[in-house]
């Protein structure tokens, strides 16, 4: 057995094995209506999978996305998920490197994401105030809403977030 971690494009083949990963990486929240449906739609998202031993281990989507009256190309990450017991290993950081780079490569200049600033930090991701998220979010989750510009396109950016049919449920953005 090899702790090796391989990063691939999810096939359909993967579907079974990404839904028991979700309720069993976040057991207070039901995400498998939204990754269903992102997963959908193979063009409008980047699915990848983290394999260790041809097991997944963690998988993530990004989403094409616009930025109202802008042009910059943007995406969101989300959701994220890691096995359990494969947890701060590395699995949910090589899976995010390898989908900025791949989103960079394709030439998307804005990612956003809503989650944990002491996490998303880290791969340079700050809080966003000029694209807004597609519903207002909570107080306390404010800071939750960053961003990332990729590339070297720095023009200004700024309109709320325009997501696919899947994002637009107003609970997916409440606590």
């Amino acid at each position: 057995m090899s702790d090796e971690i391989q990063i691939r494009e999810s096939w359909p083949g993967d579907a079974a094995d990404i839904e028991l990963l979700y309720p069993e990486a976040f057991p207070e929240e039901d995400l498998l209506p939204v990754v269903r449906e992102l997963l959908a739609d193979p063009v409008a998202v980047t699915s990848l999978v983290a394999t260790i031993d041809r097991r997944i281990a963690g998988h993530v989507i990004f989403t094409a996305c616009g930025v109202e009256g802008g042009s910059v190309r943007a995406s969101m990450l989300g959701p994220l998920g890691v096995v359990p017991s494969r947890q701060k290993q590395g699995i949910g950081s090589a899976i995010v490197n390898a989908g900025l780079e791949r989103l960079e490569d394709a030439g998307v200049g804005l990612v956003c994401v809503l989650g944990d600033p002491a996490y998303y930090s880290r791969f340079g991701f700050l809080p966003e105030s000029d694209v807004a998220p597609p519903y207002p979010l909570p107080e306390e989750w404010v800071g939750a809403w960053q961003s990332l510009r990729l590339g070297t396109d720095r023009r200004p950016c700024a309109g709320k977030l325009l997501v696919p049919d899947p994002w637009l449920k107003p609970e997916l953005w409440l606590p």
